[in-house]
Parts: structure tokens; sequence; C-alpha cells
């Protein structure tokens, strides 16, 4: 049995009973069309055959792990969990200007070296254009093959003659399917050229690496299927005004999600960052109020990073709270825990909270460093130079251990740290010569490292 045709948005992808002049999700104007008859499921009688089926413990010997690609780019084959994967999809975002493009041209060209067939589809630019960043990147020799296309139909035909082994399509959202009745960039056509070139990838055995537009909130643009189609998911982020650039995996079906990669923009291209916690550190003078270095875990390399806090009086009925780098809504239950556990007000008072370098912190080991950025911004006394922090807060003013300590110490120990102020914990290996400081509650940290505070 079969419903009536329905009608769907073709740019939002919203659905409708009936036809009406404007969507009422995304209020356009003339894009619902009518889909047809929706079926209300299979019939009893069923006509597929039946699959293949194996034992879990066999899978072993039946099918071998898939072959991975290591393109020489430590940080980026580090990030796609040890290498590129026969036959797997990439879906790449970030914000404009912060050098997608430019990551994707340099990574073609060193897969391209290392004996893979490798096409570059550009929907934005020309193949002069491309040629030009290329000339610019030093990068006219490699054995790239070049595409200036939107058509899905001939890229797919072009592909499919040429047989490549890696292809780079720049961007998602230019892409046009000619039989979707749409936009390029709308939700209908970005899913529909997204699942064409999801299937031609595992078809061919071709690694597909497709770039994606971001909104204005740095989720990438159309919908969120897309997402779930494709193997890997990984975020180009950075700021504008910093060299810092980091690639970050927030899904991966062959790898460890949350990995970094650290890349520094100069003027022939990113550069891969061997130690990301020198860069990070690399600008931090004589110690200040208000500046504090956190060891922290990205992935599965430790990462030392500067927090920062100035504390001032609010001309406001209504203080401000400004963060950069970190969660607004943490930042609010830390200074409620200070207030309430430990005395300390911050009513009154603007708070400003920045992570320096461009750098985003999202464990919560970061609390205890927060804290003693804000505690020590408004007593106006300045922490050891020498000396890290790390520790998770609960509501109960309690400090709670977190993982990995032994990597986070060794990591500052080498960077020439020669203390650290933690939560009691039974750590598997601490290094002997730091002066490692241990507390049980975050009222205990604050009377030993700052003393009595007035209200």
């Amino acid at each position: 049995m079969a419903k009536g045709p329905g009608f769907k948005c073709a740019a939002c992808g919203a659905t409708a009973s009936k036809w009406a002049g404007q969507c009422d999700s995304c209020k356009a104007w003339n894009t619902l069309s009518e889909t047809g008859a929706l079926s209300t499921g299979p019939s009893k009688t069923l006509g597929g055959k039946r699959g293949n089926l194996i034992d879990l413990g066999d899978l072993a010997t039946q099918d071998p792990a898939p072959p991975r690609t290591v393109s020489g780019v430590t940080e980026l084959d580090r990030v796609l969990g040890g290498g590129l994967v026969t036959a797997s999809a990439l879906l790449v975002g970030g914000d404009p200007g912060i050098g997608k493009s430019t990551l994707l041209l340099q990574a073609a060209a060193r897969f391209a070296r290392g004996g893979l067939k490798t096409i570059y589809v550009s929907g934005e630019e020309a193949r002069a254009q491309v040629r030009l960043r290329a000339d610019r990147l030093g990068l006219t020799e490699s054995p790239v093959l070049l595409a200036s296309e939107t058509n899905l139909r001939d890229i797919l035909t072009t592909l499919d003659q040429e047989k490549p082994d890696l292809v780079v399509i720049d961007s998602i959202q230019t892409m046009w399917a000619d039989h979707i009745d749409a936009a390029p960039g709308s939700v209908s056509q970005v899913r529909a050229t997204a699942h064409e070139l999801t299937n031609f990838a595992k078809r061919r055995n071709v690694a597909m690496i497709m770039v994606g537009h971001v909104t204005k909130d740095g989720q990438i643009a159309g919908p969120r299927v897309v997402e779930h189609m494709v193997d890997t998911v990984l975020y180009f982020e950075g700021e504008r005004g910093h060299q810092f650039r980091l690639l970050r995996a927030v899904k991966n079906r062959f790898g460890p999600a949350d990995e970094i990669g650290v890349f520094e923009m100069t003027g022939k291209g990113l550069v891969e960052v061997k130690n990301p916690s020198a860069l990070f550190l690399s600008e931090r003078g004589q110690s200040t109020p208000g500046s504090v270095v956190f060891s922290g875990i990205e992935g599965t390399r430790p990462v030392l990073c500067e927090f920062q806090a100035l504390v001032a009086p609010s001309p406001h009925a209504q203080a401000r709270r400004s963060v950069v780098g970190w969660d607004g809504s943490r930042l609010a239950m830390i200074l409620a825990v200070l207030e309430s556990r430990c005395g300390v007000p911050f009513s009154g008072l603007d708070v400003y909270l920045n992570v320096a370098g461009g750098m985003r912190v999202n464990e919560p080991a970061a609390d205890l460093a927060v804290a003693a950025a804000l505690l020590s911004a408004r007593v106006d006394k300045a922490l050891p130079q020498d000396g890290v922090l790390f520790g998770e807060i609960s509501l109960s003013g309690a400090l709670r251990p977190v993982s990995q300590a032994d990597n986070r110490l060794k990591e500052a120990q080498k960077l020439g740290f020669q203390s650290a102020l933690i939560p009691a914990a039974k750590a598997k290996s601490m290094p002997q010569d730091m002066n490692i400081s241990q507390y049980e509650t975050l009222a205990e940290f604050v009377g030993a490292t700052f003393g009595p505070i007035d209200a």
C-alpha cells in the first residue's frame, strides 16, 4: 500500500504533505516539488538474494587489513591513522582561506611522487589558477593530473576511464548532479554527489578526498548524513592571525579519532611541526599573573599550551564572560565552584580566558589550569614559570585524576619544566626529578598556592 504524493524542498530537504509557495523550514520560495508516492514498506514476498555470512572469528583470515599508503608527511599520516587507506572516502572541512586547498595540493603531490596515480579536480578554480599555486609551492614537477569541472557525470566518466588511485574533489559544494533539480551547494545536491563519489570510491578501490565548506558555526555545510557516509572526517583549524594550523580527526574508521596534526603556514605552503608543544609555548615570555601552562593530551600525543586569563572590575551591571579556545559553559562551572567551595567570588568582575596560539582544548583535564589562571589574575600573583598543571574539578570541589598523567609529565619534563601541580593519584611511573605537588581538593590547592584570598 502506498501513501499519496509528498513534496520536498530543494533548498533544505524538508518535506511537506501539500504544495506551498514558501518552504516552512528555510523560508525559500518556489522550492517545493512533488516526490511521488511513498511506499509503506517491503511487500510480504521478498525478491532479494541471500547474503554471504561468515563467522566473526574467521574475519582475520577471510578479509586482511586494508592496505595503507604513507605520504611521508608525518603529521598527515598520524591523523589518518598511519597512512591513506585504499577505497576510503575522506571529508576535509575548514574556514575559508585557512589552507585546505594548499594542504590537499601538497598531499596530492606527495602521494603522486610515492607512486599513486592522482587526479585533482577543482570546481572553484581554473587549471591555470591551480598551476599558479603549485608553482608557488614548488610542486610543478609532481605527476598530478589537474581537472576543472563541476558536472558529476563528466567527472565520474573521466575517473572511470583514467582509473586513478587517489582523487581530490575541491569542493563538494561546487559539484552538480544533472539528475537532481536543485542548485549546486543545496542539501539535495550535496547529498547526491557525496553518495555517488563515495560509492565510486568503494567500487573502484579509489581513495577519495572531498573538501567541504563550513557554516558560520564551524560545521560542514550541507546535510549531516554526508559525515555518516564517509570513512574519515577531518577539520582544518587555525586563527588567521597565527601561523599555526591544526588538522583534527573527528571521525576515523581506520584510526584513532581526536588525533591532531600541527602545521605552520609559511610563504611556501604548510610545513609540518615536529614538536607542537615548543611551538605553542614559543611566544611565552616571563611569568605574568593569569598565565599558566597546561599539559594536555590530543589524540595519542601530549601537547603543552598556555592558558591566559584576565580579571577586571566590570563597568556594567552584568559582568562579561569571554572565552576563546575553551568551553564557555565549563568556565561558568569553574567560576561557580570557586565561589561556592573556595569562597572566592567573581561577581562584578569581567572574566576573559584565552588559549594562546590558536589552540582549542576540549578535555576536562584543563579545569585545574583554568582555575589557577583565574585565581592568578584575580589576586595578581604569578605562578612559577617552570610549572605545569592538569586535573579535573568536580562540582563538589574535589580534584579528580586524569588519564595518561605520566605521559603529560614526561612531555613537560622534556621541555624543561621542573614542577607540576596535579590531583592526588597513584601514578604508575612519575618522573623522579620533578617537584610534583598533589592535592585532594580545589580548596586545598587554593590555600597552598595562593594563601587566603579576600572576598
